[in-house]
């Protein structure tokens, strides 16, 4: 199967990858809302707006962790290699980053998905 992305990129900082970008979205939607708030922005934008905005930044965070999976999931050799990858060469080093990369992007999506709930009940500043 030819891929497009190559496998040098699946390297140690794949891990690291979907916990990274939970923790930014993580930010980003709380400074956005507490900024939002403090400042009084609701009589120059909506809140509808900023939830909107929050919205496409929560899609485009939830791609990128599926994205990062998909990663994951190849290094991991598609889920051929069952774990317990405990022995001392670079192919069970390989297959156990790629199983730990695709637990943490599960984890972080869950995360992220998550953050996004109360973007839909909120509705709005409290004063």
């Amino acid at each position: 199967m030819k891929s497009f992305i190559p496998r040098e990129v699946e390297t140690l900082w794949t891990l690291f990858t979907a916990p990274t970008v939970w923790a930014l979205h993580f930010i980003v939607c709380y400074a956005t809302v507490a900024v939002f708030c403090a400042k009084g922005l609701a009589s120059e934008v909506s809140f509808d707006t900023v939830r909107i905005a929050l919205g496409v930044i929560t899609a485009l965070a939830l791609a990128v962790i599926v994205f990062s999976a998909w990663l994951a999931w190849r290094q991991w050799g598609f889920g051929a290699g069952d774990p317990l990858h405990d022995e001392a060469t670079r192919h069970a080093r390989t297959l156990f980053q790629g199983f730990a990369t695709l637990l943490l992007s599960g984890l972080s999506f869950v995360a992220v998905l998550y953050m996004a709930i109360p973007m839909i009940f909120i509705a709005g500043c409290q004063s």
